[in-house]
C-alpha cells in the first residue's frame, strides 16, 4: 500500500513570508500540532483532515504552473512520512521549503529543502517546547523566524540570537504577532539596534484578511 499523509488543505496563493515572499506557491498543509501557541491561525489544522497517498498529493500539486512549495501545518513533523514526500518533492524538480515548528527534530530532512524554523518567543505560551539542538542541523540557506509579540520578547530574541550567533548561522526572520504589536514599532526597534535581520509582514494577512486557504 502505497503511505499516506493526513492532509487538511492544498492550495495555491502568493507565498505570504520568507525569502520567496510574493511568488506563486502550492500549500501543503498537513493535520495536527502538538504545540498551542496563543496566537495561532491554523487552529482548523489540529484535527481532521484527509487520509491521501503521497502519489494522489503530487498529482495535485502537478496541476499548478509553479516551481514553489511549502509544506506546512500544524506541524508538519509531526507526521514522519512528511520526510518522504519532502524527498519527493524534491525529486520532481521543485522548490521546496519546509515550515516548522522546532518543537521536532529535524534530522532527517532532505538536504535539498529550505527549512523555516520558527523558534518560539516566552509571549507565545510555548518557548519551553524548543528543540534547541535543531540548531545544529540548519543549513546556511536556511531560516529562523520569531513571531513578536511585545518588547519582551524583541529583547527575548536579541538575546537568543547573539548566544547562539544565529546571524551568521543563517537568515534570521522577524515579524509582528499580527494585531499584538504595532508592526512601525517594530520596525523602529529593528532599525535602532541596527539588526541584521529580515523584517516581514504577512502578506496574505493584509491581501485576504487571513481568509483559510488563501
Amino acid at each position: 500500500m502505497m503511505p499516506t499523509l493526513k492532509i487538511t488543505e492544498i492550495f495555491y496563493s502568493l507565498q505570504g513570508e520568507t525569502r520567496t515572499s510574493g511568488f506563486p506557491t502550492v500549500f501543503i498543509r498537513l493535520t495536527g500540532c502538538p504545540l498551542r501557541c496563543h496566537y495561532c491561525d491554523t487552529q482548523y489544522a489540529f484535527t481532521g483532515g484527509k487520509t491521501l497517498e503521497l502519489e494522489d498529493i503530487l498529482s495535485t500539486v502537478k496541476q499548478y504552473k509553479t516551481k514553489y512549495i511549502t509544506v506546512t501545518g500544524g506541524e508538519p513533523l509531526a507526521q514522519k512520512r512528511c520526510l518522504t514526500l519532502l524527498t519527493m518533492l524534491c525529486d520532481s524538480g521543485y522548490n521546496v521549503s519546509l515550515e516548522t515548528s522546532g518543537a521536532l527534530s529535524l534530522i532527517g530532512v532532505d538536504s535539498r529543502v529550505c527549512t523555516v524554523m520558527d523558534l518560539k518567543t516566552p509571549a507565545s505560551g510555548e518557548a519551553d517546547k524548543n528543540l534547541w539542538s535543531n540548531l545544529q542541523h540548519l543549513k546556511l540557506d536556511d531560516q529562523i523566524k520569531f513571531v513578536i509579540c511585545d518588547r519582551d520578547d524583541y529583547s527575548w530574541m536579541k538575546t537568543i540570537a547573539d548566544a547562539h550567533d544565529l546571524y551568521r548561522h543563517c537568515e534570521v526572520l522577524v515579524s509582528p504577532s499580527f494585531g499584538e504589536v504595532d508592526h512601525k514599532e517594530l520596525a523602529d526597534w529593528i532599525l535602532e539596534d541596527e539588526l541584521p535581520v529580515r523584517y516581514q509582514l504577512q502578506l496574505h494577512k493584509l491581501l485576504w484578511d487571513d481568509e483559510p486557504g488563501r
